[in-house]
């Protein structure tokens, strides 16, 4: 086997890996709207409330009147009351009274595009087109209202905004049932954080004891636009310390619910650089629950264990909400595991060095494009010498490319003859033909880890680099640096052995145009990397390829 056909192996792979990604997310298996059975009249029967955890056996179950009826359109469309808007220093955020649900949120310190006049991105929203909110509510064991994310809350204001001088911002919600039993649901938003801390006091001034467990939900719908190319996750993920990070999908939530508990983990839902968590407190167990419901929305969440607050006490329970952006030092320090929402997949290991390396650049350079650069450079010294033990060897398998031509027109179609004399040659000539397969076998999983770092770091949305390029997340907008790649993949084919067969040399010269066409499409951060890299490589193979051409003259 020579060199030229595990290059063509590898990218061969790269490109079948491209088009899985994109057949799995138009073809693969999708989410199913969950059958609906009708009672007369047309009002939907239904087991549990929207989105509520599976009560418990001592938990009644209410009427759910936010699901969309039989006959009528399945776009959700939520109940509504007062919308309390809260603005810091990074959110933009709104709170519906209905539940007291999050519906809303701004993330200020990311535009939707590089324009002057770009809106901040929405993360979450509770749209037609679009769904992605957080729940919570308390379920109560004894009949009778209780604050789910069904009750209407009060609210004092419908307006806050954090001062110069203000570091933190509540946002109380009232709920009384009309009998003694009074609930605070208060939001805390604090300067330059991206955790928000969700409260309930609950103050009982009837006469009898009242039980509840406090329940903490993201829910959500698919994205309705995601690239054909780069697929990245979207859905549910959970952390235990036992199983650390695990990926609950909506196709998972539409097999079946989860039912899990866990102490000391945490559940979001995650895209392509941000996500949405919520962090019980870590030193009690929580029932982890997951539900399908019509009209593809997918539900994640928690129940904590139960709260008795007896006739004339007070108690309080509290978790945290983090939305934002995928940045791993904040999320390390909010919870253990959190960081693991930027998925580099199976190469976590390899991924994570090359990322504090990355970052470690950046702090001396100031510009996430001279960053790939100079990792680029590292990676190629780091692999030197296994390169050039690589170019080395294509340069003698290239040297002794016209013996082997003249064999394989000497034997013809005499495989057997042509490899045994072929082999001969390579002993007499102490020419190892694999000689440039391993070096570039070893040096795969560090490239695939390296494109997952570029593909899922937040830190390269939007990111400038210099000139024509202003945004190392998107493509190249005049196609030069996917231009520059194809050339520079053609100039080491010509440094490279040519193949033997003819049908395997024509494969090689499309190779450069495909790939040229693919990476068209990506991240300019990605093409980046690829033309430092070939170019770095050119230079070495160049510079080998002569020594030993000169020593063989």
């Amino acid at each position: 086997m020579d060199n030229p056909r595990v290059l063509l192996a590898i990218a061969l792979s790269f490109l079948v890996l491209l088009i899985w990604q994109a057949w799995m997310q138009d073809y693969g298996p999708q989410p199913q709207p969950q059958p609906q059975s009708t009672e007369p009249g047309g009002a939907v029967s239904q087991a549990a409330p929207e989105g509520a955890p599976a009560p418990e056996t001592d938990l009644p179950t209410t009427h759910d009147d936010s699901l969309p009826q039989a006959g009528v359109s399945q776009t959700p469309v939520l109940p509504e009351g007062k919308k309390i808007e809260v603005v810091t220093d990074l959110f933009r955020a709104l709170i519906d009274t209905r539940g007291g649900d999050l519906r809303e949120v701004d993330l200020l310190k990311y535009p939707v595009s590089l324009k002057p006049d770009s809106p901040p991105f929405k993360l979450m929203e509770a749209g037609q087109e679009q769904l992605f909110i957080a729940q919570s509510g308390l379920r109560s064991a004894a009949k009778g209202p209780e604050p789910t994310h069904h009750a209407t809350f009060s609210a004092e204001r419908l307006d806050y905004r954090l001062g110069a001088k203000d570091d933190v911002i509540e946002v109380p919600l009232r709920w009384n049932d009309g009998k003694g039993l009074e609930v605070t649901k208060i939001y805390r938003f604090r300067r330059d954080s991206y955790v928000i801390d969700v409260e309930f006091q609950v103050r009982n001034s009837g006469s009898e004891a009242w039980k509840a467990q406090p329940y903490y939900q993201l829910q959500r719908t698919p994205l309705k636009t995601t690239s054909r190319l780069l697929h990245t996750y979207t859905g549910g993920v959970l952390y235990s310390p036992q199983d650390k990070y695990q990926k609950i999908s909506f196709a998972d939530m539409q097999d079946g619910n989860l039912n899990r508990e866990i102490t000391g983990g945490w559940a979001a839902m995650i895209q392509h650089y941000f996500v949405g968590a919520w962090i019980p407190p870590g030193d009690q167990p929580e029932r982890y629950y997951s539900r399908a419901l019509p009209g593809e929305r997918y539900v994640i969440g928690m129940i904590g264990p139960s709260m008795n607050v007896a006739a004339g006490a007070q108690q309080t329970r509290e978790a945290r909400l983090f939305v934002g952006p995928k940045l791993q030092h904040r999320m390390e320090a909010v919870a253990p595991g959190l960081e693991l929402t930027v998925d580099y997949g199976k190469l976590t290991f390899i991924a994570e060095p090359i990322y504090w390396l990355l970052e470690k650049i950046h702090s001396l350079v100031g510009n996430w494009g001279w960053s790939i650069v100079f990792l680029t450079i590292l990676i190629k010294l780091a692999f030197f010498k296994l390169s050039e033990t690589s170019y080395k060897s294509m340069a003698n398998m290239r040297k002794l490319a016209p013996r082997l031509q003249a064999l394989k027109e000497r034997y013809g179609d005499d495989k057997q003859k042509l490899n045994q004399a072929m082999m001969d040659m390579y002993k007499k000539e102490k020419v190892n033909p694999l000689g440039g397969c391993l070096p570039v076998l070893v040096q795969i999983p560090v490239f695939i880890a390296l494109y997952w770092v570029l593909l899922e770091s937040v830190e390269m949305r939007q990111a400038p680099f210099m000139l024509w390029i202003q945004n190392l997340s998107s493509p190249d907008p005049y196609f030069i640096l996917p231009l520059i790649m194809g050339v520079t993949m053609l100039i080491q084919q010509k440094l490279n052995p040519a193949p033997m067969d003819p049908m395997q040399a024509k494969v090689m010269m499309v190779l450069p145009v495909v790939f040229t066409v693919f990476f068209a499409f990506f991240p300019s951060g990605l093409v980046l990397y690829w033309v430092v890299n070939n170019t770095l490589s050119i230079a070495q193979q160049y510079v080998i390829t002569r020594r030993v051409e000169a020593a063989a003259g």
